[in-house]
């Protein structure tokens, strides 16, 4: 059976007032925090102030006070398992280490839909709450086999959740069958798809996207597939890829326009800002190193005092690494993701972090960070003790 969708995510909880701290009443920001413990909305030359000071502990303390008055000491996990089916991609971004132009192709892959559930046969009755599928936008494959693999998922797992595709795959699989994305969308809906994670993102403006993604579906493609989705009761996530040739500007930007879409919508669960690895890419060719961890910081901090309208800021451990997800805990980020299990994307990028953590791991890793693990379902329900079944292990 799949698990109830929310028809939108819970409304945001306004911070709670109380005053500004002494130590930061002359900070170059502390208006900024005034605002946002009035329950005021921050504005774009705001944002852009942000990213600019030098106070980062204003930075740090607005954000975490917002963070604790939504969700208290609480971080959220999940028990759940990557599939990426396929690194073959007809799209050759410049900053994407994991794209591979055919199957024949040294490191490539492509499993057929046996194949894809056998690697997932082992976790039937371990009380996973999620599958996480994505790929690269195979030119071969027809609209049947990502269909088909939904069926078979669901058939074999009816307990876990299916979150899948980016919006750009959804939106080439427009292209291939000649449908709508409403009809698309019907379709994987019906086959078991239950959310749509937020990659294809990257950044917004037209001049990024020029420069790194050329050729893929444009942001207004993917903001129609999200209004698309939410209108059909699918709830999305949304992301950012951040550290790499765009501007402060184009990031508040980018931001902004997620806003208005949650304004508009109600359907974004959470959103993830997502660190650049430059290893094994063309964008990079030596030049770009990854952003700093205090970058990685401002950006989840940022993102939480920006997006006053989307409940759950995550700190995707997987790309920021452990040490790093865990003061991104105290930065505005309420979640952690999950035990994940073979993830390769960002590992292709050059991530040192493991490909999985066992459930035991990852609720350490939260509690060191001074934070109550809290097991959640994909749609932020927590996961009461007696539905919780053998341990996933990495």
């Amino acid at each position: 059976m799949t698990p109830p969708v929310p028809p939108v995510p819970r409304p945001p909880t306004p911070p709670t007032p109380t005053s500004i701290p002494a130590v930061f009443r002359d900070s170059d920001i502390a208006d900024l925090v005034e605002k946002r413990l009035g329950g005021e909305r921050l504005t774009f030359d705001d944002g852009v102030r942000l990213f600019t000071t030098s106070d980062v502990g204003a930075l740090g303390w607005i954000a975490n006070h917002e963070r604790e008055a939504r969700h208290g000491d609480t971080t959220y996990y999940l028990k759940n398992r990557h599939i990426n089916y396929s690194n073959v991609c007809k799209y050759d971004c410049f900053f994407c280490s994991f794209y591979r132009s055919s199957k024949d192709e040294d490191g490539a892959w492509e499993w057929s839909v046996e194949e894809a559930l056998e690697h997932v046969r082992p976790y039937r009755g371990t009380g996973l709450k999620e599958f996480h599928i994505v790929g690269g936008v195979h030119p071969d494959l027809p609209f049947s086999y990502y269909t088909d693999m939904l069926r078979g998922l669901k058939a074999e797992h009816p307990e876990t959740a299916i979150k899948a595709f980016t919006a750009i795959e959804i939106a080439y699989f427009g292209e291939l069958t000649g449908q709508s994305i409403h009809d698309v969308l019907v379709e994987l809906r019906d086959a078991g798809l239950d959310m749509v994670p937020g990659g294809g993102a990257e950044v917004f403006a037209d001049r990024v996207r020029y420069k790194v993604c050329r050729a893929k579906a444009d942001a207004d493609r993917w903001f129609e597939v999200h209004e698309a989705a939410h209108a059909l009761g699918i709830p999305t996530n949304a992301t950012m890829l951040y550290g790499h040739i765009e501007t402060l500007e184009e990031r508040v930007d980018h931001i902004l326009r997620l806003r208005d879409l949650q304004d508009k919508t109600g359907g974004l669960m959470s959103y993830i800002p997502l660190r650049y690895h430059p290893d094994n890419n063309i964008l990079s060719r030596g030049k770009l190193g990854a952003p700093s961890g205090l970058d990685a910081l401002k950006n989840v901090a940022i993102g939480r005092l920006l997006l006053d309208n989307v409940q759950h800021i995550k700190a995707y451990w997987i790309m920021l690494g452990i040490k790093m997800a865990q003061l991104a805990l105290s930065w505005g980020a309420d979640d952690i993701d999950g035990t994940v299990t073979w993830e390769r994307i960002y590992h292709m990028a050059g991530a040192k972090t493991p490909e999985g953590m066992t459930e035991e791991r990852l609720q350490e890793v939260i509690r060191e960070a001074g934070r109550t693990p809290v097991e959640r379902d994909a749609f932020y329900n927590p996961v009461a003790p007696a539905q919780t079944a053998e341990k996933v292990t990495a």
